[in-house]
């Protein structure tokens, strides 16, 4: 890893020189700026976020990551931060990856140049060794939402695979068998848990799944109602579906219900999050509990805490949060 002195030697001058350009403290010709700004670049050399921050001081700012900021479930996880912030005297800078590896490490890279000594992050694009080597950097940054194994102890997380499973289960005591499932297309972790939950929970209870009985679309609601379109389309006997979100379980519903099926006589649905929709679409959702808020809560307490002062012990191991079902009337007997 290039340091200050290396960069200080491709530019052709002092160190002094390449402090002052780096940390904007005081002037620089233009022409070492150009040269410290060129050696920077090619030696792939980003200051310290400690150091940094001595120099230039703290911008009382808490960095978030989040996968899409118009999403409602990043909405509750940013105002549960944003409250803590708040009693802090502290504000939130933003950044969403929408999962892909280039956007998240750029608004990475853009939280930790704008002084943000605390970060929480949810990343689901890039590796594990990637973000083991920023929270090197960054002492006070955590990440929500996953268990990275190198810095468990700095991972809040939930059990998606539990989740899903007692969903399922859920639909299989009120007497269901053929059980369809709506699926995120989204190549991440929190997608193979809840599907791979769905799964088991049928082999548990010994019904055999079938993959026919799976459909896959955007976490969305137009992604759920597609999925149920191609579900209905295959003319399977399904007498409920178990989704990957509340907003795709929404997109189902509404299919469902233009189509002449009832909810729950005809068909039972479960979602997963409890978000806002689940409480207010009709009937009122049955659900899996992702208890976001105080996982953020958690989440910007520790990295204040480690922001704050390095040599604070983290957590044991990661935190791992239990979902839990929400009982409503969106899931009934099986018709028989």
């Amino acid at each position: 890893m290039a340091t200050i002195k290396d960069v200080a030697r491709e530019a052709g001058v002092s160190v002094a020189t390449t402090s002052r350009v780096i940390n904007k403290t005081s002037y620089a010709s233009e022409a070492a700026t150009q040269a410290v700004e060129k050696a920077m670049k090619k030696l792939g050399y980003r200051p310290n976020a400690n150091a940094r921050a001595l120099v230039s001081k703290s911008s009382n700012a808490i960095g978030v990551l989040v996968g899409d900021v118009s999403a409602p479930f990043f909405g509750s996880m940013v105002k549960a931060i944003d409250s803590i912030a708040s009693q802090k005297e502290q504000q939130l800078l933003i950044g969403s990856g929408y999962h892909d590896p280039i956007k998240e490490r750029n608004a990475i890279n853009l939280l930790i140049n704008s002084r943000c000594e605390s970060l929480v992050v949810h990343s689901k694009g890039l590796s594990d060794s990637e973000l083991t080597a920023l929270a090197e950097e960054v002492p006070g940054m955590v990440i929500i939402n996953r268990v990275v194994p190198q810095i468990a102890n700095r991972c809040i997380a939930l059990d998606n695979y539990k989740g899903s499973f007692i969903a399922t289960e859920h639909l299989i005591q009120n007497g269901h068998q053929h059980i369809g499932y709506i699926c995120s297309s989204h190549g991440i972790e929190d997608a193979d848990d809840r599907k791979q939950g769905y799964l088991d929970a049928l082999k548990h209870y010994g019904i055999t799944p079938q993959e026919e009985y799976i459909e896959y679309g955007e976490p969305d609601e137009s992604g759920g109602e597609l999925s149920t379109v191609n579900l209905l389309a295959k003319n399977i006997p399904i007498t409920a579906i178990a989704t990957y979100n509340d907003d795709m379980a929404a997109g189902c519903l509404a299919l469902l219900q233009e189509n002449g099926i009832k909810i729950p006589q005809d068909m039972s649905v479960i979602g997963y999050d409890d978000g806002h929709i689940a409480r207010f679409i009709y009937p009122r959702l049955t659900t899996i509990r992702y208890p976001i808020q105080v996982m953020a809560n958690a989440a910007v307490k520790l990295s204040l805490e480690l922001a704050k002062s390095p040599q604070v012990k983290p957590i044991e191991a990661q935190k791992l949060f239990m979902p839990i079902l929400v009982r409503r009337a969106s899931v009934g007997i099986a018709p028989k």
